[in-house]
């Protein structure tokens, strides 16, 4: 077995995605040279051939899917808009089969040579303390409510060969705030809430409790451009007293125009031993370039 390496780790983001990915975003990142990509889901509404790209990124990478990611299956509303006959094909399921073990909602990939795992935090959610979808998420996985929730994603915790964890999910934890500009906080009338999820609040805090290192808890889906103003942005980053980072990548578009180059953009960040030594959200051009970041 080759000895992990002792450098800094080099890991790149993918917020919602949202339909924005080329061939040249993969180029992007082999060009940057990372040692790790994380999707935080929302490809597109069930965009087979987005998800189809990004299987074909030949990087080390773990992915989870959202919301958007079910859109014409998980609900009564959503199978009532279906574009596609969902008698003759099951464009969820082609897109779980496509990423193979890179999928990691409700399960775990190990890496070794960075001597790190991903665990997956509960896949497709909309976040908050509603059950959403329950027929879909009893058929898929067999889950019908958080506490069994949390279980299915301590089971992953378990089977992770690793102890320094990093947690994905699509939408964020419980527990970063009520505020509607905080990392997680409901932006939407009636303003304010916590909208993080409670299942993955409740695993991350078991897994710790188990000893596990935890430096990084990354997701999206809470946007950072709020909705009830555009006169400042959804907080992006949050520190506990464990020295976890929490991380909205959640930066949409993710294509814009920078010096006349249409650029992509990722959250990276450095992983010393067990901490994140720096963090940014970044904008490339296919050559690797960072042409701008914050």
């Amino acid at each position: 077995m080759t000895a992990p390496i002792s450098r800094p780790i080099l890991i790149a983001i993918a917020g919602d995605i949202h339909n924005q990915w080329t061939p040249d975003d993969n180029q992007a990142l082999i060009n940057l040279g990372v040692d790790l990509v994380l999707f935080v889901g929302d490809f597109g509404n069930e965009a087979v051939n987005i998800v189809r790209l990004i299987a074909e990124l030949p990087l080390p990478k773990a992915a989870i899917f959202g919301n958007h990611d079910a859109w014409f299956t998980a609900s009564d509303w959503g199978r009532k808009q279906c574009p596609y006959d969902r008698r003759s094909e099951d464009r969820v399921q082609q897109q779980i089969d496509l990423l193979g073990d890179a999928q990691v909602g409700y399960g775990k990939k190990d890496f070794p040579e960075l001597n790190l795992s991903v665990i997956g935090a509960r896949p497709f959610s909309w976040g908050g303390n509603e059950w959403k979808n329950r027929s879909f998420l009893k058929q898929r996985y067999g889950v019908t409510n958080f506490q069994e929730s949390t279980a299915k994603i301590m089971d992953a915790v378990q089977a992770a060969t690793c102890d320094r964890l990093l947690f994905l999910g699509h939408n964020g934890p419980t527990g970063l705030g009520d505020r509607p500009e905080d990392i997680c906080g409901r932006d939407w009338q009636p303003l304010g809430g916590d909208h993080g999820d409670p299942d993955f609040a409740a695993a991350i805090a078991t897994a710790r409790s188990l000893g596990k290192v935890i430096p990084l808890v990354t997701f999206g889906h809470m946007h950072h451009r709020l909705r009830h103003t555009q006169a400042k942005l959804r907080a992006t980053h949050q520190w506990d007293e464990f020295k976890t980072l929490y991380l909205n990548a959640a930066s949409v578009p993710r294509h814009q125009t920078i010096a006349g180059q249409i650029c992509r953009n990722f959250s990276l960040v450095t992983l010393n031993d067990s901490h994140i030594g720096t963090s940014q959200l970044a904008w490339i051009n296919p050559d690797g370039q960072i042409l701008a970041s914050c």
